[in-house]
């Protein structure tokens, strides 16, 4: 496929038909605005239908993953906007990429980040990767899949902790949970993603296809139902003032007084 310049990520290819996409909002921790993940669609799009494409790694880089969805892009929205917002497509897009698709994690892989890594079929993460999702500190709920997707992977007493407290999980806690794949130094992240996807690149792609259809549906099988409910949900919470000041408390850097309305 031809490889295209984005604002932000970066997209190359290490060779033996992989390809390696690199979030790149370094001033924003890779805060994960529309365009980007417009952008990310559209490259999986196109990856998905070309069949020099074998395996594609996702990055945000050694320091950070992505530190969720951006603030300040969705502050001034109403829940009428968060409903007919179009952003729910892009997720679409990685959730249906039919390809092997490994997510190498350092640092923080909070909100959307963490939503954007249970989308991939393999996680690496490093061992200072943080994982977790931290809605609720905004008086929000995760809306791209974390309710559904960290329940799937870590079981419900554990996402019902992560979720309604906004705790964070460390790497060795994420692994022995099952949100992760495998834990290596955070120097070695990048590195053992390509070790894993030059293995899998010399796979049979038809089988890989096959395969990953098949886990998946035994990981998702009934899971609309619930990814509907939060995404209504998740709509619903732009209406309240509780919202309003979770998110203005976190853009001027103070502590949020929630007052159940």
């Amino acid at each position: 496929m031809t490889i295209e310049s984005y604002e932000d990520l970066i997209v190359d290819s290490p060779g033996e038909g992989i390809l390696r996409i690199t979030l790149n909002r370094p001033d924003s921790a890779n805060a994960l605005r529309t365009k980007l993940l417009c952008d990310l669609a559209k490259i999986l799009w196109e990856a998905d239908t070309d069949p020099e494409v074998r395996c594609v790694i996702l990055t945000g880089g050694p320091k950070v993953f992505a530190a969720g969805s951006d603030v300040k892009e969705m502050a001034d929205k109403s829940a009428v906007d968060v409903l007919a917002d179009v952003r729910p497509i892009y997720w679409k897009a990685v959730r249906d990429f039919s390809k092997p698709l490994i997510a190498a994690v350092n640092g923080l892989c909070l909100g959307g980040g963490n939503e954007l890594a249970m989308l991939c079929d393999i996680i690496v993460a490093g061992d200072d990767a943080r994982f977790g999702q931290p809605e609720i500190k905004l008086g929000l709920i995760p809306g791209a899949g974390g309710t559904q997707r960290l329940t799937c992977a870590i079981g419900k007493a554990r996402a019902m902790k992560a979720v309604l407290t906004g705790e964070l999980l460390s790497a060795e806690d994420a692994f022995a949970a099952g949100l992760v794949s495998e834990v290596t130094p955070a120097t070695e992240v990048e590195n053992r993603a390509l070790e894993l996807a030059r293995n899998l690149a010399s796979k049979s792609p038809i089988a890989l296809r096959l395969a990953k259809e098949a886990v998946r549906h035994a990981a998702e099988s009934g899971m609309q139902g619930g990814l509907d409910l939060e995404r209504k949900s998740f709509a619903l919470l732009f209406a309240t003032e509780d919202r309003r000041e979770g998110v203005n408390a976190f853009l001027e850097k103070r502590r949020p007084e929630f007052k159940g309305r």
